[in-house]
């Protein structure tokens, strides 16, 4: 088993424990909201050790040794803080890859037909991810003016506006007017160009002396100015080294840094093998500059601005033509899009389409998916509250809070709602909801770039229309999360043992171990003896003992083959009884069937766990295999449901043994009885070999 995560230290070290080590992380690196490892061995990572841990929204396992913790706003801290460790400075973490190397290395591994799509992806979100902060804070400088303009305080649309709102816009348009320049610097750095490189292309069309060529009365020579009737936009064009240049206005435009980048990093990448190392600082980026300055100019600008606008006019004309289909389309996209990171590309078209249009008909029908998401979470809230479930009522109501407040969905996502599968339906249904509205009530536009948030409401028009739809999506969304649970019966099993547990625990008292892979089965010792302990004491009496008859409950063996005890089954855990009594058995075969009558309290997903409550409250736990969690279910063939009545016999679990074996882990299946601390004797009887139902532990209460 892994070792523990819990235990002294920070947070930095608990998780630096939980992934195996310093020596197993290969690269670290953080985006807004979680920690994004890349591991030696994924295997070593204790999963359900770091969603325990205080501090940890989520854990989110992913192909090729990849995770990543969910921590929220404190991701930054957390990564200076692991990166600070003693551990992190030396042995394999210190020549730990960058994360650009360790994706390139994915890349190159990849067997996928269609690899060349999650690369895209990955380009695009890698190249806007970073921005959040600032987009973020462009997006409430906004808000803020936009209610000031609501309350009647200052015409912020004025043309004829004074120095102080000149100077506010002037605040919020430093990152959408020169977001080009943000953009190619994170797109360069992601093909692994030197990012200033990329940077100086781009502002190189959006200096003074190129823009002032847009000024038909400039008096510049060779340049011929003439207005699209159609679109009633001004077109100019300068003769340069006797060649003609489309002229545009590049503030705020993202295809074009996009497509230039993709291009620069194969001229900046075949320079590089041309010209020796020791010359690289000097003529690579001379060169790099001198041939895409003019590429972009001439070629890559204008198609960039051509594209754009072609996607721009695409949406518009769906959005003109079927309103109601793209205000739905919007809203239930998006809560598929986000947790990949696939949202991106929108993102850019809403920039677009403020550049182009004037105005972004995307963002309003998004806030319908985004306030259904933040409703989800407020009837989680309710609920945690309603059953005193302390650490899901501090999760929610840092995730509302980001949300409400910031406009941002991933403390959501990743905390609470892909956790709880039961979640999502009653999401979508929100969406839905919100969509309808702003469909059914022609629309909703804005004419700057925000983060759908209760601050940013104003910069919506119709700002009712709107109000109306978010408002739909977010109490749809919590009166069904709340009204329905968000919880399985499984989750509310476990939610329950925990809560007991930890009220038990402030209490001094007694309580049942858990399985560190969260498989919680019975959670709460017997307490009628420290009842009639108090009973006694507050009338001047002395608590004795009342003798009872012993009563015997066999337990039948789940699987067949032969039996062992818990000393030999090579697991410190079970060997120090922490989860009670009781015995090991070597598989004959892979049937593993319930050794007992009574209720399933717990079936773990992965299939490697049940837990059985009897009628007279013996709490019995069966467990396949030895760290058999990590094969994430593979090679287990469930039949059965947490809720059900079992009687001894009943099929649980089909279990490939070969599989297992294959996966090198033990193939031993433990039973042990977690609450033998409350009863009179748990006797196991070991040495035989037995069939499936055959009496192999004898209970007395």
């Amino acid at each position: 088993m892994n070792t523990p995560v819990a235990g002294p230290g920070t947070l930095a070290e608990q998780i630096l424990r939980g992934v195996g080590g310093a020596e197993n992380i290969e690269s670290l690196t953080h985006c807004a909201t979680r920690l994004r490892f890349q591991l030696h061995d994924g295997a070593k990572a204790d999963t359900a050790g770091l969603d325990a841990l205080a501090g940890v929204m989520a854990t989110v396992p992913q192909s090729g040794d990849r995770l990543q913790i969910v921590i929220g706003g404190a991701v930054a801290r957390v990564y200076s803080e692991i990166m600070n460790l003693p551990s992190m400075a030396g042995g394999a973490a210190s020549g730990a890859k960058s994360d650009a190397d360790v994706k390139a290395a994915m890349r190159a591994k990849s067997r996928g037909r269609y690899a060349w799509v999650d690369n895209f992806f990955e380009y695009l979100s890698d190249s806007f991810r970073p921005l959040m902060g600032v987009l973020l804070g462009s997006s409430l400088i906004i808000a803020i003016a936009s209610v000031l303009d609501a309350l009647g305080f200052v015409d912020f649309r004025a043309a004829d506006k004074s120095a102080t709102w000149v100077f506010v816009d002037a605040m919020w348009r430093s990152v959408l007017y020169f977001l080009p320049i943000m953009v190619a610097y994170n797109a360069a750095k992601k093909l692994k160009v030197d990012p200033w490189v990329g940077a100086a292309v781009m502002a190189a069309v959006m200096t003074p002396n190129f823009t002032g060529m847009l000024n038909p009365k400039s008096g510049i020579p060779g340049i011929t100015c003439t207005t699209n009737g159609t679109l009633g936009t001004q077109e100019c064009v300068a003769h340069v080294f006797g060649l003609p240049m489309q002229l545009n206005d590049y503030g705020g435009q993202v295809f074009v840094p996009l497509l230039m980048v993709a291009v620069l990093a194969l001229v900046y990448k075949g320079l590089q093998r041309i010209f020796p190392e020791s010359v690289h600082l000097v003529f690579v980026p001379f060169f790099s500059m001198l041939i895409m300055i003019p590429i972009t100019a001439f070629l890559i600008g204008p198609m960039g601005v051509w594209a754009g606008n072609g996607l721009g006019s695409g949406l518009s004309w769906l959005n003109g033509n079927a309103p109601i289909v793209f205000a739905i389309m919007i809203p239930l996209l998006y809560p598929f899009l986000v947790p990949l990171g696939l949202h991106w590309p929108l993102n850019a078209l809403m920039l677009v389409n403020i550049n182009t249009l004037g105005y972004d008909f995307i963002q309003g029908p998004m806030g319908a998916w985004n306030f259904a998401c933040f409703g989800a979470t407020a009837g989680v809230l309710l609920l945690s509250i309603r059953h005193r479930e302390k650490e899901m009522r501090q999760t929610s109501v840092g995730a509302l809070a980001a949300g409400l407040l910031g406009g941002i969905s991933e403390p959501s996502l990743y905390g609470i709602h892909l956790r709880f599968k039961r979640i999502y339906p009653r999401m979508l249904v929100g969406c839905l909801v919100g969509g309808v509205i702003v469909g059914v009530l022609g629309g909703v536009d804005t004419k700057a770039f925000a983060f759908t948030s209760l601050l940013t409401i104003p910069v919506f028009s119709p700002m009712g229309t709107y109000g109306i739809a978010i408002t739909a999506s977010f109490f749809v969304s919590m009166a069904l999360v709340y009204f329905s649970d968000f919880r399985t019966p499984e989750d509310r099993v476990q939610a329950n043992a925990e809560r007991d547990a930890a009220e038990a625990a402030a209490r001094g008292e007694a309580t049942a171990a858990d399985d560190r892979e969260l498989v919680t089965v019975g959670a709460t010792a017997a307490t009628t003896g420290a009842s009639t302990v108090a009973a006694s004491a507050s009338t001047g009496g002395t608590a004795t003992a009342t003798p009872t008859p012993s009563k015997a409950t066999e337990l039948a063996a789940p699987v067949a083959g032969r039996v062992v005890g818990l000393d030999e089954v090579g697991d410190p855990v079970f060997a120090s009884r922490a989860l009670g009594e009781g015995v090991g058995i070597e598989p004959a075969d892979g049937r593993v069937v319930a050794p007992v009558d009574g209720e399933l309290i717990i079936v773990a997903a992965t299939g490697h766990a049940f837990g059985i409550r009897t009628a007279d409250g013996v709490e019995v736990l069966i467990h396949i295999g030895i760290d058999t969690v990590q094969m994430k279910g593979e090679g287990f063939d469930v039949r059965t449901e947490a809720g059900r009545q079992v009687s001894v016999g009943d099929l649980l679990v089909e279990v490939d043994l070969d599989a297992v074996r294959a996966a090198e882990h033990p193939t031993v299946t433990l039973m042990t009885v977690t609450n033998t601390a409350d009863l009179t004797s748990v006797e196991p009887h070991t040495g035989q070999t037995v069939a499936a139902g055959a009496p192999v532990v004898t209970v007395r209460r």
